[in-house]
């Protein structure tokens, strides 16, 4: 599964906004909309904050796996 699918249904998971994962990001509901429809890229620090939210991994946020464990 591509990554900004794989984003929106975590968020969805977790019955959030994308207002407030913007707030957890410290972004604009907007900017992270668009991290969503993979209308503009997502930093890295951002990717890793994502990822560090939901406790999983960059690699499974990215496709890479279907594992959704970190590899902490």
């Amino acid at each position: 599964m591509p990554l900004y699918p794989r984003i929106r249904n975590l968020r969805e998971d977790k019955d959030l906004t994308q207002a407030q994962m913007g707030e957890i990001l410290s972004c604009s509901q907007r900017v992270y909309s668009n991290y969503e429809r993979g209308d503009i890229d997502i930093p890295t620090t951002t990717l890793s904050k994502i990822a560090d939210f939901h406790n999983v991994s960059v690699d499974y946020l990215l496709g890479r796996t279907d594992n959704p464990l970190t590899n902490k």
